[in-house]
Parts: structure tokens; C-alpha cells; sequence
């Protein structure tokens, strides 16, 4: 077999910061002390209407307050146990309703509101959220609610339009009246990243999060999502909104793995995307991701450098929703960095925050000339299968995670040079570029006379005509003595790859990995295969 290479994602050493949520000019916001009553308990819904509205009167029957009741985590507060209100509106006379996802997600009850009649109370029901698009579809129970119908024209600048909602959480309903200033303003926010918004001078209060922009004639031109303090208004226009309603409507969710999130950042240059809250049973949720961890990381790449949700959105977007993600979080309640992968292995710990990683991996990008790469004890729930070539002339333990195993002979030049083992995620992925995760593990005595600096120099030559060299470094533990290859950036992408090479201590031969990395996890199982290598060749 040929070695070949493949990628690894770009390690990072992260250090605890406080981290300081930015506000949203129209949020949902806390519950007042006067609201609308509960008491009257959920209730059958309004005769069926013959059409959608038509008037701007009719509007206030279609336009709902939501109150999403749960548990938060706010960076600078802490737990908060409690409820937060924003606006939205039916679209449909069986009670389905479109809001903002940031309005609902992680919510455990959802209460509604409709019209400003606090005598009635319905509950409601998640169907679908999108967290890029900031859009969420809803069902309240009932039946024959009255309803709006969408704008289908491209807004032009200086169309009429009016803010229907309940600001402030107020439960009396509000209208403002103003015009389109920009048509296709940009869209990336701290919590969404829309491709273009609707940008408008109506006023806009926390709580008209979700509500409708609409015309004279009632017809929904965009969904409010955003306000500012230069008093400028953003809403989400019908081209987005059509883009993933249907699949709302079908109960699916869009470029989403079920946080409610906010890029932050702080001063000692920690970024990320903040989950406020998780849904259950969300893919997030899967993977182990809890209200107040920090997402540092996404497929190797880090996220919200600018202040937006821009990078994380476009990775969402560049994925089905049932592919493998790398993810790395910080989890400050706990001092810990943990890393796994959504639709895959939930997070395990693999580093203490103000310490190294547990235990430091080989080859470790931090690792000091003449450094022990330290001891092989895989993260929590990290499991190794046994994996021996043909002829028994390579044995080593691999994770069970990199299940498409292959061994063999050695291939140079089509010639047999040594025995291999390897395995990966996918290996022939592995072997064509750089992707997924795994590790080829060749030994030879054909190297044993030449100089580990001769043998990592003719790797060199092929692998940073793709790559970016970074730094060649001393290895020296489990019997083992050589150095290991950085490269980074391989393949235009941010990915990182290593090349390592040792001798035994009699020098009787060469043992050669290419490693490729996701996560510090699987620096760890490159530590543990090289520990436990064994080898007999003839």
C-alpha cells in the first residue's frame, strides 16, 4: 500500500475568558410584571375565515405574542429560569405561525396570545426553526384563526410599510408606520446570517422579534428579526422566508443543529458561538452540547473571528444535516474543552482549561524540543480496537471510530518496502485529500540506515507543494526516538497535517505516520498507536 496524506483540523490551545453577550435590537424580552392573563387556560380557535386578511385593520387578528418559558444561560448572568416574549404572525387559518427561531428555540412551553386578547390563552408547538435564516414555524392549537398571505412582489425602496407586533412585552398590540429604506441590506448578525434583509424605518422595539412587516392590504412583505440604536430596522424578506418554509411546515429543520446562538467575544480574543439554550433532542443535543457552552470550533474552523454568525452559517449550509461535524466547545461551568462530533461521537473532554491537554498528544503542535509527548490516556469514552498486519509484522491499536481498516505490504515505486496498517473514517477518502480523520502506519528497515531528518525531508518535498510547512519537532517517548513534520492550510483549506517518524532504540528500522486530525482526540489516538506498536519484520 501507498502512503498517502489526508487532513487534520488546526489545533488550538484555549485559555478561560469571560465571555459578554451582545444585545439584540429586537429580541424577545422578559416578561413585565402586568401581562396577559393565563388563567383563562388554552382555548378553541375562531370560526374558519373565507380568505386571508385584506385589510390593514384585519392584520391585529393574525398577528400573535408568543411567551417561550425555560431555562437560559446568559454569559454574564449566569442560569436564568424564566420567560421572554416576541411577536409573530398566522399564515395559515389552521394555526400555523412563522417567527424567529431565536424566539422560541430551547423554549420548554410556548404560550400565544392573538390579537391583544389576554382572555384567551393557546399553547403552541415547534414545528421547524432555521438558526441561519432566524426563522421558526409554529402550531397553535385550534382551528379557523384569521391569516395573512405574503407579499410576493420584490420590495422597492419607499414601499409603504407597517410594523405589526407587541414591543416590549407589552400585551397591548402595536402599529408603526414607515418605508423600505434598502431592499437588500446585508444580513449577518451576531445571532443569523440572512443573505440579504429588508432594511426599513419603522419603529422597532425588543419584543416585535418575529412580527410582521406588511402592506396597506395586510400582505407580509418580511419578518422583523433585528433593530439597532441608530434606529435602523432589519426584517427577513420573502425570498428567504421561501427558501425554508415548507420544510418548517414539514417539521424540518434548516442549516440547524438546535442552539439558541450568539456570536461573542471577549478581550483576550476568544470567539464563538454561544448556545444560550439547546433543543432537546436537536442534533446538538445528541452530541452533548449544553446551554452555556462556547462553540469554538466547527469542522475545524474557527468561528464568529468577525463578530457575525457568517462562518458557522456558511459551514451549515456547505453540509447535509446528516453529515458527521466536527464540533469543539468550551465549557466554562466546568473549566473543560470537549470535542466530538455532531451526528457522531458525543463530546468528550479533551483538555482543562489554564492546563495542557489530558494527556498531551503526540505529535503535540505545542510539544518543546526534547518533550515527552506524555502518557496515552484516551478522553472519556474513547475506545481502541486491536489491528495486526497480515503477517503479523505490524500490531497497534487504532480507534474504533476509524473502522475502514487497511494493512499490508508497504508500496514504493512498485516495490514492497515494509508493512502497514492504517485506518480512517472513510480511507479512500483519507487517501484522495484532505477530509477525514486516521492514520497510516508503515515500518521498514530499508530507512534504517538513512537519517530521520533524510526521511521527513523527502516527505517534505511532496507534501508542501500543497500545504503550508510549519515546524519540524523532537520526539522522544515509549521507547521510540525521531521528530514529526507541521503542516497546515493543506489543500486551501484550514487544515493541518502531520508527518512523524521514529527508530527503536537499536535503530533496526523506521516507523512512519501520516496523521490526519480533526480533533485533539485524534492526536490522542496517535499517541496511544505509536505506545503500543509493536513489530516483527524478518
Amino acid at each position: 500500500m501507498v502512503a498517502r496524506r489526508a487532513t487534520a483540523a488546526r489545533l488550538v490551545s484555549l485559555l478561560v475568558a469571560s465571555v459578554l453577550l451582545a444585545g439584540c435590537g429586537a429580541a424577545a424580552t422578559p416578561v413585565p410584571s402586568a401581562g396577559p392573563s393565563t388563567s383563562a387556560g388554552p382555548t378553541a380557535g375562531p370560526t374558519a375565515p373565507s380568505g386571508p386578511v385584506t385589510t390593514l385593520e384585519g392584520v391585529q387578528g393574525a398577528t400573535i405574542q408568543i411567551e417561550s418559558q425555560g431555562t437560559f444561560i446568559d454569559p454574564g448572568e449566569g442560569e436564568v429560569t424564566g420567560a421572554g416574549r416576541g411577536s409573530g404572525a398566522i399564515i395559515d387559518p389552521s394555526g400555523i405561525a412563522v417567527t424567529n427561531n431565536h424566539v422560541v428555540t430551547g423554549a420548554a412551553l410556548l404560550k400565544v396570545w392573538i390579537g391583544g386578547d389576554a382572555t384567551k390563552t393557546y399553547n403552541a408547538r415547534v414545528l421547524g426553526v432555521s438558526e441561519c435564516s432566524d426563522l421558526a414555524v409554529i402550531d397553535i392549537e385550534g382551528d379557523g384563526f384569521p391569516y395573512l398571505a405574503w407579499y410576493e412582489p420584490a420590495p422597492k425602496v419607499g414601499l409603504d410599510i407597517y410594523l405589526a407586533g407587541y414591543p416590549l412585552g407589552e400585551p397591548e398590540y402595536t402599529l408603526n408606520r414607515g418605508i423600505v429604506a434598502k431592499a437588500d441590506a446585508p444580513g449577518d448578525t451576531t445571532w443569523a446570517s440572512v443573505d440579504t434583509v429588508v432594511q426599513h424605518d419603522a419603529q422597532s422595539n425588543p419584543g416585535n422579534s418575529g412580527g410582521p412587516l406588511i402592506t396597506v392590504d395586510g400582505q407580509i412583505v418580511a419578518v422583523e428579526f433585528a433593530g439597532n440604536p441608530a434606529h435602523q430596522s432589519f426584517a427577513i424578506g420573502v425570498t428567504e422566508v421561501n427558501r425554508v418554509l415548507a420544510d418548517l411546515k414539514a417539521g424540518k429543520d434548516v442549516t440547524s443543529i438546535g442552539v439558541n446562538g450568539r456570536a461573542v467575544s471577549d478581550e483576550a480574543g476568544t470567539t464563538g458561538i454561544w448556545a444560550a439554550s439547546v433543543g432537546s433532542g436537536s442534533p446538538a443535543d445528541k452530541a452533548g452540547v449544553k446551554p452555556g457552552d462556547l462553540i469554538t470550533r466547527l469542522e475545524g474552523l474557527p468561528l464568529a473571528a468577525d463578530g457575525t454568525m457568517g462562518d458557522y452559517c456558511d459551514i451549515l449550509r456547505s453540509h447535509d444535516p446528516t453529515d458527521e461535524l466536527a464540533i469543539q466547545v468550551i465549557r466554562s461551568s466546568t473549566q473543560e474543552v470537549l470535542e466530538g462530533r455532531i451526528n457522531g461521537p458525543a463530546l468528550a473532554v479533551v483538555q482543562t482549561l489554564g492546563g495542557n491537554p489530558e494527556p498531551t498528544a503526540a505529535p503535540s503542535a505545542g510539544a518543546s524540543p526534547g518533550a515527552s509527548p506524555g502518557a496515552s490516556q484516551p478522553p472519556a469514552g474513547y475506545e481502541f480496537v486491536a489491528v495486526r498486519e497480515e503477517k503479523g509484522r505490524v500490531t497497534t491499536e487504532l480507534p474504533t471510530e476509524w473502522s475502514d481498516v487497511h494493512q499490508g505490504d508497504w508500496i514504493r515505486d512498485d516495490v514492497a518496502i515494509g508493512a502497514f496498517v492504517g485506518g480512517a473514517t472513510d480511507w479512500a477518502r483519507w487517501q484522495d485529500g484532505y477530509e477525514v480523520p486516521g492514520i497510516f502506519l508503515g515500518v521498514s528497515t530499508q530507512f534504517a540506515a538513512e537519517s530521520i531528518d533524510a526521511v521527513l525531508d523527502e516527505q517534505k518535498a511532496v507534501f508542501e507543494k500543497d500545504c503550508t510547512y510549519e515546524a519540524r519537532k523532537d520526539f522522544d517517548a515509549y521507547g521510540f526516538v525521531g521528530k514529526f513534520d507541521i503542516f497546515r492550510s493543506c489543500g486551501g483549506t484550514q487544515n493541518s497535517f502531520f508527518v512523524v517518524a521514529v527508530k527503536p532504540a537499536d535503530g533496526g528500522y523506521v516507523a512512519l505516520a501520516q496523521v490526519v486530525v480533526l480533533a485533539d482526540r485524534d492526536l490522542f489516538a496517535t499517541d496511544h498507536a505509536i505506545e503500543v506498536l509493536k513489530v516483527s519484520m524478518p
